[in-house]
């Protein structure tokens, strides 16, 4: 049997419907910041459960436009966490201020116990991660950004309708970012992003971020970017985003069947489950012995597994100025060695699942 990874075929082969409201719009000429844009920042600001949302190209640049609303220039500072997807580290890197990383614990989020040290003269964001749909312990991040008068970033790329303490990813700090990517939970059929705010000032200077600084068509307030989310996107975006809490409960419930059922392998560990911690699983991870082994026995029986990711951010020669240690952060290196992804999303059958599960008790069986 095959167990793909990408979903993508399947999410998006009944879609008439899509293409007949593509087809209407085309005409229109409305391409850049048309209506259907405005239609679904709206929706998704509703969704979340902001004031404002805004639609920019990418995941990254959502990060990025936030830390440059904030006036984060260069020689800042900014905390993130050491297990993140290049993206964050980019944004952050791009406009010349300095990733500073804190460990993650075992829910892959950015352990708030390991902040308060971090944090200097020159640190001036804070960045968390909410990781593979995780989301991180906002309650404790919300206390130390207060005490210290440090803004928050979340980069809730892959979290999208995760919440904490019922309260959603993009929700907690001055800004929520997320991304469109294909293999989002939310999608769009190329690159894309949208941030979310519920200030007012803040709102208006994205605007103005993402679209070159421009007022109107003759007048430039402030320097901007080229970062507008494409019109005909939106439409793909409003197609689907009714679908968003669906999704995300059909991910729960698919992930809730393999913990069951790999919980009892003496050889997978659980991530743990926190009660107050709504998990919208992009990413299903589980921790395993003889990982490398494990990965490649299942990629031979046809399962797409994947490691996210073997070599962490911090050791990336990218980033070799930073000058960082293996061992400078011992639970991201663990996690490296021993993580692995199993295909979680909506639309799996539960033979495949059962394939999977059963591939893998058959490898330690075996062993």
């Amino acid at each position: 049997m095959h167990v793909r990874y990408s979903y993508l075929s399947e999410q998006f082969k009944n879609c008439d419907d899509l293409f007949e409201k593509i087809k209407k719009f085309v005409p229109t000429g409305d391409f850049t910041l048309g209506k259907p844009l405005e239609e679904f920042e709206k929706k998704f600001a509703r969704l979340i459960g902001t004031k404002y949302a805004v639609g920019v190209n990418s995941g990254t640049d959502a990060i990025k436009l936030s830390l440059k609303a904030l006036n984060i220039s260069r020689g800042d500072e900014i905390i993130t966490a050491a297990n993140t997807f290049v993206a964050t580290v980019g944004a952050i890197c791009e406009i010349g201020a300095k990733p500073v990383f804190v460990d993650c614990d075992d829910t892959f989020c950015i352990d708030t116990k390991l902040i308060e040290k971090k944090i200097t003269k020159k640190t001036k964001a804070i960045v968390p991660v909410h990781f593979t749909g995780y989301m991180t312990n906002m309650v404790a991040l919300k206390k130390i950004a207060k005490k210290y008068k440090l803004p928050i970033i979340e980069d809730a790329c892959q979290s999208i309708v995760g919440a904490y303490n019922n309260k959603l990813a993009g929700t907690w700090g001055v800004t929520g970012t997320f991304s469109l990517h294909p293999l989002k939970n939310l999608n769009i059929w190329s690159d894309g992003g949208i941030i979310t705010t519920s200030n007012k000032k803040i709102f208006e200077k994205l605007k103005l971020l993402r679209n070159h600084g421009l007022i109107d068509r003759d007048n430039v307030k402030i320097l901007g970017y080229n970062s507008r989310l494409d019109t005909i996107q939106a439409i793909v975006g409003n197609w689907l985003i009714p679908k968003t809490n669906q999704i995300a409960n059909q991910r729960i419930k698919n992930a809730k069947y393999y913990d069951n059922a790999l919980s009892k392998i003496d050889e997978i560990t659980i991530p743990p489950r926190i009660k107050n911690n709504k998990i919208v699983y992009h990413l299903y991870i589980v921790f395993a012995k003889k990982r490398d082994k494990l990965l490649k026995y299942c990629l031979s029986k046809g399962i797409e597994a994947k490691i996210h990711y073997p070599i962490p951010i911090y050791r990336q020669r990218a980033l070799s100025k930073l000058k960082h240690r293996i061992g400078d952060f011992p639970v991201t290196d663990r996690h490296a060695k021993s993580i692995i992804s199993f295909p979680c999303d909506q639309h799996l059958k539960k033979n495949q699942m059962d394939y999977v599960i059963k591939t893998v008790k058959n490898f330690y069986e075996k062993k």
